[in-house]
């Protein structure tokens, strides 16, 4: 008698608590950047230079962090819908992430421009610039291989590796690039008070940890091999495709270090 198919296969224990867990803190840090900017610096216009600067870390964070985080886990969510289905809603979120820190993006030259400020000078500006460039690249890259029909499964299978780490890469220098603008953000307005525990400064920290372990558990997540998705159909075939050209490889050429 056969088993039960990957489709029936039951979720995992711990993987929906963990995954609320990752919303609860992700939806943390949202409401804690949004406290900071409202009632520490004034809320968020755009017609007011200052408060249109204010749209610049709510947006990076809500579009590179929280956004990218949850286009990580729609494999680990979505466990028995079609392949096709998950990755369209992968890639859609990815695009709404692109286009929401977009918006950050715009908000922070523009507020540079109209205030005679200097741009991409700093450790954070350029950490954001190439995770956002490419965060393009990587989503290019995916819808090529992955949604275009032409592609072909050994592009595919060849592929999947080295998508799955730079998209992880990616997330992490995002939330590095997050912290640098917060410690950025807090010298800037509050340097000479920030050794004195002021609650600007608290609130900043605090933002700071809560993105840490947001990152920290998405991680655990997609590091645990028992919550991965279990491969189906399409999945199946694409790992014996890889299988089957690696021992052909192996066998035709033999192996890249072999001294013969």
């Amino acid at each position: 008698m056969e088993g039960p198919s990957p489709s029936a296969a039951p979720r995992p224990m711990g993987l929906s608590y963990a995954v609320g867990a990752s919303q609860l803190l992700g939806l943390a840090v949202l409401a804690v950047v949004g406290a900071w900017m409202g009632h520490f610096r004034g809320g968020l216009a755009w017609e007011s230079p200052q408060l249109q600067f204010n749209v610049h870390p709510l947006c990076m964070i809500l579009g590179m962090v929280f956004l990218q985080g949850d286009a990580l886990l729609v494999y680990r969510i979505f466990r028995t819908e079609s392949k096709r289905a998950t990755k369209v809603l992968h890639g859609l979120l990815h695009v709404l992430a692109l286009l929401v820190a977009l918006v950050g993006l715009v908000a922070v030259f523009q507020y540079h421009k109209k205030m005679g400020f200097p741009d991409l000078y700093s450790l954070h500006s350029w950490c954001g610039l190439l995770a956002f460039a490419f965060y393009i690249v990587q989503w290019l890259m995916g819808l090529g291989a992955f949604l275009f029909p032409g592609a072909s499964s050994s592009l595919r299978s060849r592929y999947k590796p080295q998508h799955a780490f730079f998209g992880a890469a990616l997330f992490l220098l995002s939330i590095a690039t997050a912290l640098l603008g917060i410690l950025e953000l807090l010298l800037f307005k509050i340097k000479d008070r920030y050794s004195a525990f002021v609650p600007e400064g608290l609130l900043g920290n605090a933002l700071g940890l809560l993105l840490v372990a947001f990152g920290a558990l998405l991680g655990y997540i997609l590091t645990r091999e028992e919550w991965r998705r279990p491969l189906q159909g399409e999945e199946m075939a694409l790992s014996m495709d890889f299988k089957k050209l690696a021992e052909e490889e192996e066998e035709g050429g033999g192996s890249p270090v072999d001294p013969r």
